[in-house]
């Protein structure tokens, strides 16, 4: 490493409730940070939109809080790493102007787009073989067909497609780059290669110019405009790093950057993150294979799409007075129920809780997938239900953990992020799930940690960054599994994953009501 302890580094993540902004110096330590918050819409049932004009106000309200928090000069802030959810969707017209609220990932709208891509690639295996995944409503190239097949007059007004913080990106640089792990969860990038698809853009009769450019996660894509530095108090020599999506981002600021790591991130989304020296894929397509952070490593990934999602739903849909006098008496509400779910033994007394609230990724890549309570009785009371919640979410992250473990991907250590991870409760509960020692983490900043460092590596204060992660990334604490509780929840997953099967012909029927 070279330079000087005054150099200084930002990670900005760009989430789906929120972004916070961390700053960090050249040795790894965390100088300030700060946070904003922004609505999501939900115009239908499972369809998700946000006004990226919240995430740029959040961007310059985050920056300016953490300038201001650490007294720094605009001359110490020398890079800029972004993070952000993955594979929404900015539509752009060629004056820049958006031309409709942005489609996330966590959208379902875009089944029949997918049976489409899935049919012009030539069948589901020759897709997988182009671009390493199969089409799932979540993924971008499929929101890009939706907005041509259901909205003509914008898709004919469009010049450019942007991942949510490549249009942060284009405001703070005015430059159109995206970056591999992200570029990866569009569905339209060559991830062996690491560059964009054309057979398959062709097949889908997609100009390639609506694409922006693709580079490795720690390559400056350009300086903050005049403008925009004096609008966030920083230098116009201050660099823009390419960055991560938030998995990518979140697993780098955790370390996992060699084989037998494994993160978990219990975020809105769940994340089971692995890395890989090699591109390694799921035949059957219910992993993710992506590129990572790491410049030409790779990874493989499980999602669900409603893990901490799951809890804050029913806090928000369930709970809404508690969390009005827990508000007014300066109480944490999800410490609170997370108190009442501790009350319980491992199994919530029979209750079981499907977290598929916004259909399900991994493994059952379906959009019609429902939340549910089953095995309900007058004996269960809200801490029943609240242990049943975090433990469906839990058990979800065991069908992304199992499917690795198949597959023969070597799991020496698990590495937790989130904010279910930062509950000593849910890290027991992942530990006895899992059947792993899990690893809460010293710097447990989640993404915007990973792409400070990016940033660090990209400005040459580290060679790489796995060196960067070596010298930056520690754990704090360590949870074994009970022996006890495991065999309890051995002996229950086996019944949470019969009732997704009993239960999927009455999700399709509600579907079709819905």
């Amino acid at each position: 490493m070279s330079g000087s302890a005054k150099n200084v580094f930002l990670g900005i993540d760009i989430g789906t409730s929120g972004t916070k902004t961390i700053a960090i110096d050249a040795a790894g330590q965390v100088l300030a940070g700060a946070s904003a918050t922004y609505p999501c819409e939900h115009p239908r049932p499972l369809w998700s939109e946000q006004d990226p004009q919240h995430w740029w106000d959040a961007v310059v309200e985050t920056v300016r809080g953490v300038v201001k928090k650490a007294k720094l000069k605009k001359q110490e802030v020398r890079g800029i790493g972004l993070s952000g959810q993955m594979h929404g969707s900015v539509f752009l017209d060629k004056s820049g102007k958006v031309l409709r609220p942005a489609l996330l990932w966590n959208d379902q709208r875009t089944a029949a787009e997918c049976d489409e891509i899935t049919e012009r690639a030539g069948g589901r295996k020759k897709l997988i073989k182009l671009v390493a995944n199969p089409a799932l409503t979540g993924f971008q190239a499929p929101k890009i067909l939706w907005l041509r097949n259901h909205e003509p007059r914008n898709f004919a007004k469009l010049a450019h497609v942007l991942l949510p913080k490549d249009d942060v990106r284009r405001r703070l640089t005015g430059e159109l780059v995206t970056e591999v792990s992200d570029a990866s969860g569009t569905l339209l990038l060559d991830v062996v290669k690491r560059q964009w698809s054309k057979p398959l853009l062709d097949k889908l009769e997609l100009d390639p110019a609506l694409l922006p450019s693709v580079v490795e996660s720690e390559d400056v894509t350009g300086k903050l405009t005049p403008e925009v530095a004096e609008l966030l108090g920083l230098s116009t020599d201050c660099v823009v790093v390419g960055g991560a999506g938030d998995c990518a981002a979140g697993a780098i600021g955790n370390g996992i950057v060699r084989k037998g790591l494994v993160n978990t991130s219990l975020g809105t989304s769940g994340v089971v993150f692995a890395y890989s020296d090699q591109p390694e894929f799921d035949p059957a397509g219910r992993l993710h294979t992506f590129c990572h952070a790491v410049r030409g490593k790779w990874h493989q990934m499980g999602v669900t799409l409603a893990a901490a999602g799951s809890f804050g739903w029913f806090a928000d849909a369930l709970c809404q007075t508690d969390k009005e006098l827990a508000k007014k008496a300066k109480q944490d509400i999800y410490e609170k129920l997370v108190a009442e779910a501790a009350e319980h033994a491992p199994g919530a007394e029979g209750l079981f809780f499907l977290p598929y609230l916004a259909g399900e990724r991994t493994p059952h890549a379906d959009p019609n997938a429902r939340g549910a309570f089953v095995g309900l009785t007058l004996s269960h009371d809200r801490g029943a239900m609240v242990r049943a919640v975090l433990e469906g979410v839990t058990y979800s992250l065991r069908d992304c953990l199992d499917l690795m473990r198949e597959l023969g991907v070597p799991v020496n250590e698990i590495r937790t992020t989130g904010g279910g991870a930062k509950s000593p409760f849910w890290r027991q509960l992942q530990a006895d799930i899992l059947g792993a020692r899990v690893h809460a983490m010293q710097a447990d900043e989640g993404p915007g940690y990973g792409v400070a460092l990016l940033a660090a590596t990209g400005c040459g204060e580290y060679q790489s960054i796995t060196e960067a992660c070596d010298a930056t990334v520690r754990t704090a604490s360590e949870t074994k599994p009970s022996a006890k509780a495991k065999k309890a929840h051995d002996a229950r997953v086996g019944v949470y994953r019969d009732l997704y099967g009993q239960l999927k012909p009455a999700f399709d029927r509600i579907a079709t009501l819905t």
